[in-house]
Order: structure tokens, then C-alpha cells, then sequence
């Protein structure tokens, strides 16, 4: 495909039925099923990808490079790339993305705020004084 990067594996999964309590820290994919009540950290070193299922539940700060959230999830996300919201994620907090991708039915209650977006100079309207 075009100026897309290849997906790093999901090499890690917490399966549903499992409640971690505590800091999660993962290199490359992590796909969660279960319930998270700690922050969950992709190593900033190289490429990441978090998956949140319909299933899942995350209490805490979430930070990867692409994050892909169909459950539901209390607390800030962090996505340094692409953030992509499915039909029942449901998120409380705030949402910080480079590229944001949210479907039907994807609910945040939280603010939208982008990042490393460019400064962009002000639309000057053509105007001629009398």
C-alpha cells in the first residue's frame, strides 16, 4: 500500500477472563481481551500497535504508537500515530492523536486534542481599504 508502514506483530495478549492490576509495558503488539487497571506503555523505541477489544476493559493511561479501541477504556490515550475508534469504544478521558479515525457509535467523553500538529498560518481574506 501507499506510505503505509508495515504493522509491527502482536506478539503479547491478555486473554478475556484475566484482570491485571499494575503498570503494563510491551514492545512491538499487545492485544488486550481481559480487564487492565494500571497504565498500559508501549516501548517508545521502536514501532507499537495496542489493540482493546469489544471485550476489554482498561483503567489507566494508554501510550502506543497506533491504537486500535473497540471496548472501553478510562483514562487518557496517547496515540502517537493513529488513533482508530470502532463502532463500541467508549472512552473516558482525553484523546491525544496525530491521526484520528472514529466510526459510528464510538463514544469519548473527554476532549480531542491533536499533536505535533503544524502550526498553520491564518486564512487572510483578500481585502482592499478605501
Amino acid at each position: 500500500m501507499f506510505g503505509k508502514k508495515a504493522q509491527p506483530p502482536i506478539k503479547s495478549l491478555i486473554a478475556q477472563g484475566s484482570r491485571i492490576e499494575g503498570n503494563v509495558k510491551f514492545a512491538e503488539g499487545l492485544r488486550i481481551d481481559g480487564e487492565v487497571f494500571g497504565d498500559t506503555r508501549a516501548s517508545p523505541e521502536q514501532s507499537s500497535i495496542l489493540v482493546i477489544s469489544e471485550s476489554a476493559v482498561v483503567q489507566g493511561e494508554i501510550h502506543a504508537d497506533h491504537v486500535i479501541i473497540n471496548g472501553t477504556v478510562r483514562g487518557p490515550v496517547h496515540a502517537r500515530e493513529l488513533l482508530e475508534l470502532q463502532p463500541k469504544a467508549r472512552i473516558e478521558g482525553d484523546v491525544y492523536y496525530k491521526a484520528l479515525e472514529m466510526h459510528q457509535g464510538a463514544m469519548i467523553t473527554g476532549q480531542l486534542r491533536p499533536i505535533d500538529a503544524e502550526e498553520k498560518p491564518l486564512l487572510k481574506l483578500a481585502a482592499t481599504s478605501a
